[in-house]
């Protein structure tokens, strides 16, 4: 969903700030392609990227971590111990529920990466997976404005353009919404208003500079 509004919110407030430069339908479903194409590989290399290092860092903690429990599995266990005493067992049962984890190197390593980072190490995301999903919801989301000027120009594919950001934003808010169990409403109001004030920045720059190309 966030891809798509990405995309959607991205290129629909370009071609409308193209259109209202005063450049011909040609230039503006250039712009748009581009805008589409560009967006949808910087969204999924920045995805790649960053899940790829999340990961690489996870698994360098981990390998300090099993250094660790072999190293010095009293402390270990000790810090397991007071983990377990901070989200509120009694300190005996805490030191007994550590000494079993201990027992299995692997699955202390798991209850470590997982109290201690968050993460479980066998279910970590995968970056060309998480890249590509990216990378299609903002393609799809971006060049969904970009349709009206396929067959269209002027004032009612302009309209058209902004009536189907108007729509799709609508429709991700109430998704927004339900999902996050908040006034659906309200969510989809706030996403569309967002789409509305990014289009009327960008008009209103393409307007002042009304760079006309013959």
């Amino acid at each position: 969903m966030f891809g798509l509004s990405d995309g959607l919110i991205s290129n629909v407030s370009l071609v409308i700030g193209f259109a209202g430069s005063g450049v011909g339908s040609d230039v503006i479903r250039l712009a748009g392609f581009a805008g589409a194409i560009a967006g949808a590989v910087s969204m999924g290399a920045g995805e790649w990227i960053s899940i790829s290092a999340q990961n690489e860092l996870i698994h360098r903690e981990l390998i300090v971590e099993r250094r660790e429990l072999v190293v010095n599995p009293a402390s270990e266990q000790a810090e397991l111990a007071a983990m377990y005493q901070g989200h509120g067992m009694e300190a005996s049962t805490a030191n007994q529920a550590a000494a079993e984890v201990m027992r299995v190197p692997e699955d202390a390593l798991a209850v470590h990466a997982r109290e201690e980072f968050g993460m479980d190490p066998d279910e970590l995301p995968n970056a060309l997976q998480s890249a590509l999903l990216s990378f299609i919801c903002f393609l799809v989301g971006a060049l969904l404005p970009v349709l009206p000027w396929l067959s269209g120009s002027g004032n009612s594919a302009k309209w058209t353009s902004v009536g189907i950001g108007v729509v799709v934003a609508a429709g991700l808010g109430i998704a927004v919404g339900k999902f996050a169990e908040r006034n659906k409403v309200t969510s989809a109001i706030r996403q569309v208003l967002i789409l509305l004030g990014a289009c009327a920045a960008t008009y209103l720059i393409g307007r002042l500079l009304h760079v006309t190309v013959s």
